[in-house]
């Protein structure tokens, strides 16, 4: 992904509200120690860079779990595992859902995160491929 060859951009729901809208997350993510699967922000971890929007701010429509979330979309410069969750968890506004590093959620059953859009340079046209998928309707849901 350092490259440029290969483009992922995610749309996620936050909980909360992002007090800017638009900015570059740059904290460096390693393994957590005495865990295989978590990862933390370390400064002896591997660069990292999320560049992030929020789209859109929101109340949950949720009786029984009414809070303010924000709608973000998300592009990655690295590509680390976890590393959205990780980033926006670190600056105190967890995906929604996200059990390993947030809160589970009465309004969705996994993370509120969604690869939405992929670009590439095909290898042998030297075109530009872009494919793009909407959000499901788990995510939707929220929302509306």
């Amino acid at each position: 992904m350092n490259e440029n060859l290969f483009k992922k951009e995610y749309l996620c729901i936050v909980e909360g509200i992002l007090d800017k809208k638009t900015g570059t997350i740059d904290l460096p993510i390693a393994r957590k120690p005495g865990s295989i699967i978590e990862r933390c922000i370390d400064s002896t971890g591997q660069p990292s860079r999320t560049i992030y929007e929020v789209i859109e701010e929101f109340q949950s429509n949720s009786q029984n779990d009414m809070q303010p979330l924000s709608l973000v979309k998300c592009k990655l410069e690295t590509g680390r595992t976890h590393q959205i969750r990780v980033h926006f968890s670190h600056i105190g506004h967890p995906l929604l859902g996200d059990t390993l590093y947030g809160n589970s959620s009465p309004l969705i059953t996994r993370q509120a995160l969604h690869s939405y859009m992929i670009s590439f340079v095909h290898p042998i046209t030297k075109k530009e491929q872009c494919f793009n998928c909407p959000l499901p309707d788990d995510i939707k849901n929220i929302k509306e």
